[in-house]
């Protein structure tokens, strides 16, 4: 039974990001204006004591607390708190918990990024650290994110990804050039893991 729910749990997030693309985005999120701009003016405190010199403990405090932050906005559907707590780089890539081809930078539009906040509400969440690295322009994120959330159409229920987070120094800012989540926290066996590893047909294979 146990290994049939994590199947279960692995492919619900599947059926997910097709309600995202396909659906419409139902949901809107509700925020005061005064709510959101001050998740702002404390997203840009954070950010600004982040270009700081200061040793790499802090900068990995700073960068912890800043993810934290700007996921927590993005689980209440504030994707503009979310994006000045995390600025993405130019060149960001994305592989989500939802498998398919990566997303990149010039693919979040305004549409896109409207979509997002219409897509997550009333959400909680945290981030456990499970190993934080740095160097002089580098550092990187090895975390659990817990969310308790409503998702698309479905009603509020937990979710739990496995995060990796790479950022980069660019001029005095720190900016998030790729992030890779998956659901597996809680495992699948080998047998599971083979059928969702079978690869899409590439270009011109297909049949």
């Amino acid at each position: 039974m146990e290994r049939d729910l994590s199947l279960i749990e692995t492919w619900a997030w599947a059926i997910v990001w097709q309600k995202m693309e396909g659906s419409g985005m139902k949901h809107v999120s509700q925020h005061s204006d005064d709510a959101d701009s001050s998740e702002m003016e404390r997203a840009a405190a954070i950010a600004a004591d982040s270009h700081e010199p200061h040793g790499e403990s802090q900068l990995l405090a700073d960068l912890i607390r800043r993810s934290a932050e700007g996921n927590a906005a993005l689980m209440r559907g504030d994707v503009s708190s979310y994006r000045a707590f995390i600025p993405h780089s130019d060149d960001f890539v994305l592989m989500s918990p939802f498998g398919g081809a990566p997303t990149h930078a010039a693919d979040y539009t305004p549409e896109r990024l409207d979509a997002m906040g219409r897509f997550f509400k009333n959400g909680t969440f945290k981030q456990e650290i499970v190993q934080s690295y740095a160097t002089a322009d580098m550092a990187a994120l090895v975390t659990i994110e817990r969310a308790h959330v409503e998702v698309g159409d479905l009603p509020a229920q937990d979710w739990a990804l496995r995060v990796t987070l790479i950022y980069r120094r660019d001029g005095p800012n720190w900016r998030l050039v790729h992030r890779h989540a998956d659901p597996l926290v809680h495992g699948v066996t080998l047998e599971q893991a083979a059928d969702l590893a079978h690869a899409a047909p590439t270009p011109g294979q297909e049949g």
